[in-house]
C-alpha cells in the first residue's frame, strides 16, 4: 500500500492521492488498509483518491475492500475512483452492484440489460417515459 500525490494533475483539478491495492487481499487485511487510507486522510481537505487495482486479483475479498475504502473516503469527504481495474474486476464489480459506484474515470458503465427473459412491454395508452 502506498500514499503519494498524483503527478500530472492540472492545477484547478481537486486533491488526488494515489492508494495502491496489492495483488491478493484476505479479508483479514481489510481493516488496516481501510485504517490506513482513514489516517491518511484525517484532517485534510476533501478530493480525489485514485485507487489502484492493476494487480489486484479479482475476487470477493478485493470487492469487500473496496466497497469498505469507498466508504472510508466518503466518510472524510473525499471520492474514490478505480484505476487499472480489467474485465474480470469490473464484471465482478457489477454482479455485486458496484459497478457504477466504483467505476474508473472516462469509463462509461454498461447500460443495464432486462434480466434473461424478461422484456419490457410498452401500451399504446401509457404515457412516455
Amino acid at each position: 500500500m502506498s500514499f503519494r500525490a498524483v503527478p500530472g494533475l492540472p492545477r484547478m483539478a481537486p486533491t488526488a492521492i494515489r492508494f495502491d491495492v496489492p495483488g491478493a487481499v484476505l479479508r483479514a487485511d481489510v481493516p488496516g488498509l481501510c485504517a490506513g487510507l482513514a489516517e491518511s486522510l484525517r484532517g485534510r481537505n476533501g478530493g480525489v483518491v485514485v485507487c489502484d487495482v492493476t494487480r489486484t486479483r479479482p475476487d470477493l475479498a478485493a470487492v469487500d475492500l473496496l466497497a469498505r475504502l469507498c466508504l472510508t473516503a466518503r466518510r472524510h469527504g473525499w471520492s474514490l475512483v478505480l484505476h487499472g481495474a480489467g474485465p474480470p474486476l469490473r464484471h465482478l464489480l457489477g454482479l455485486t452492484g458496484l459497478g457504477e459506484v466504483l467505476a474508473e474515470p472516462g469509463r462509461q458503465a454498461e447500460e443495464r440489460e432486462q434480466p434473461g427473459g424478461v422484456q419490457e412491454v410498452v401500451h399504446r395508452g401509457d404515457p412516455p417515459g
